[in-house]
């Protein structure tokens, strides 16, 4: 995915978008900045949060929520459900299918509301704490 010319396009901000698209982990700010520190050695943290901040406002990432005090953040922007280990604290994409927004206009009917997107989490054990 590459980043809309909406603002100006920066490597480093491009760097961060591929980083986010090639992880499944639904990294924090400060994972990503240990992945693309070596890299670029002049990045701060501070770079990265304003950053995603752009990104997400663009709509290029999604903040999947707090998770353990740290926000978590997947560049999967359709709607779908996460699974949150409350044990080891990953985040897992969970493969169901869509029934919430085929409720939108019954939803709008029902409150008066427009829905315009979801968020769903699921919390408990994932396989491996299970074990």
């Amino acid at each position: 995915m590459h980043l809309q010319t909406v603002r100006k396009n920066s490597k480093k901000r491009q760097a961060l978008l591929d980083a986010l698209c090639s992880s499944h982990e639904h990294p924090t700010a400060e994972m990503l900045y240990n992945q693309l520190k070596p890299e670029y050695p002049e990045l701060s943290l501070g770079t990265v949060y304003r950053n995603l901040g752009v990104l997400v406002e663009e709509g290029l990432v999604v903040s999947v929520g707090h998770i353990k005090g740290q926000e978590r953040y997947d560049a999967i922007v359709e709607p779908h459900p996460h699974f949150v280990c409350k044990n080891c604290h990953s985040v897992i994409d969970l493969e169901l299918p869509d029934t919430v927004s085929g409720m939108y206009e019954e939803i709008a009917e029902h409150s008066g509301c427009r829905p315009e997107g979801y968020s769903l989490t699921i919390n408990g054990l994932c396989q491996a704490c299970r074990s």
